[in-house]
């Protein structure tokens, strides 16, 4: 297996539906920046790999048409939140394997106001295994959002089995927007307290409105290719991915009321054992990450899953300060999905969009200083979940 460098990187600006360009265009300019940034023309561009969760079948192929017609291989990819990490594995894979020099992940969303709800209802739901658990759970809106009630949940569960309060969770969207309020690109960017946090519209369980990620429009891009054609084309060769794993739910997942499992705490614990193992790096040593904070529950859990602190400590790891600037590890320097916004198909090539900004230096007023190493994370129910490690040589 090859070296596989991230020589370029490409995101338009994330907004609220209904307040940016179409699908296609977004798409086609996202592709544009990334192609731009490593330097290349979309006929150097051998094979495509493109995300999106809400969309017709080949809007992948109508994106980049926007840009070229070079009769390449372009697939379609769909695996819910995680879909963009999804294409950027994909790429990764037919890169390292030698079946391509230079393959373009791309990822966008166009969404709808409002919480997620399933496209279709004359067939069975691809989440319903995780929706029973949820439905068999006491307390709460049986009228809440899917989604909510499976993060609430989990939240809920994660209060119980350790004695925390709510408020851990309304800490990270404090911390979230003060991210994002050095980044041009987030959709929220002004500041919030702990206070109106808490007192925000109550959704389920635990989970108030500012707790949750909004549904946004947007599109991200990489530039995926091989070090030996990043040399001879003299693109930028020193952000590498040192490891990867994508990994889907295991046994016995739904056979618990455990909800942090349904949540797809085992995928993250999975994924992310396999890249310590194959990078050889320990998650302590690691200095910024890009996690799934689709809701602030799923950020507190998240960081004992990826091995940030151990299981039961994550309360003291936020009131600690330990995940942001001068603590430990910075965890989502970009506002995360809670304030940089959530467009499902981009959300993963927006985390490695940002995450090579870091190791480049390149990050400006929410530059992580000195990194050389940076985690990302990316979670689907249904389920998907990407870990990508990546790293900076000389």
């Amino acid at each position: 297996m090859r070296n596989v460098c991230i020589s370029g990187v490409g995101m338009m600006p994330f907004t609220k539906p209904g307040r940016s360009e179409t699908y296609d265009r977004m798409g086609a300019a996202a592709a544009a920046a990334a192609l731009k940034d490593a330097g290349l023309e979309y006929t150097d561009v051998q094979q495509a790999f493109v995300g999106y969760v809400y969309g017709d079948s080949t809007s992948g192929q109508n994106a980049l048409y926007e840009i070229g017609m070079t009769g390449i291989p372009v697939v379609n990819v769909n695996n819910n939140c995680s879909t963009g990490s999804s294409a950027l594995w994909l790429a990764r894979q037919a890169v390292a394997s030698g079946s391509a020099e230079c393959v373009l992940a791309l990822g966008f969303e166009q969404m709808q106001p409002g919480a997620l709800v399933n496209a279709y209802g004359d067939r069975p739901s691809p989440t319903a295994r995780g929706e029973n658990v949820a439905a068999s759970m006491p307390g709460g809106d049986e009228n809440a959002p899917m989604a909510a009630k499976l993060f609430g949940g989990a939240g809920l569960e994660y209060m119980v089995r350790y004695g925390v309060s709510a408020e851990v969770f309304g800490r990270v969207s404090v911390k979230a927007r003060s991210h994002a309020a050095q980044n041009p690109l987030a959709v929220f960017r002004d500041p919030i307290d702990l206070d109106a946090v808490m007192s925000s519209k109550q959704i389920w369980g635990p989970l108030t409105l500012l707790m949750c990620c909004p549904p946004t429009n947007g599109a991200a891009a990489a530039i995926v290719c091989s070090e030996e054609f990043a040399r001879a084309h003299g693109l930028d060769a020193s952000i590498r991915v040192r490891a990867q794993s994508m990994v889907t739910d295991v046994a016995g997942t739904f056979d618990t009321t455990d909800m942090m499992k349904v949540a797809g705490y085992d995928m993250t614990a999975k994924a992310a054992a396999e890249v310590y193992e194959k990078s050889g790096v320990d998650p302590l040593d690691i200095p910024v990450v890009e996690l799934h904070d689709c809701f602030s529950t799923n950020e507190v859990i998240t960081y004992e899953g990826l091995g940030l602190t151990p299981e039961g400590t994550a309360e003291k790891f936020v009131l600690d300060g330990d995940n942001t600037y001068g603590g430990r590890v910075v965890t989502n320097p970009s506002g995360g999905l809670l304030s940089k916004g959530h467009p499902l198909g981009a959300t993963g090539l927006a985390q490695c969009a940002e995450l090579v900004w870091h190791l480049r230096g390149q990050a400006g007023e929410r530059q992580v200083e000195g990194a050389r190493i940076a985690l990302q994370h990316n979670l689907g129910l249904g389920g998907a979940c990407v870990v990508t490690m990546y790293e900076k040589v000389d």
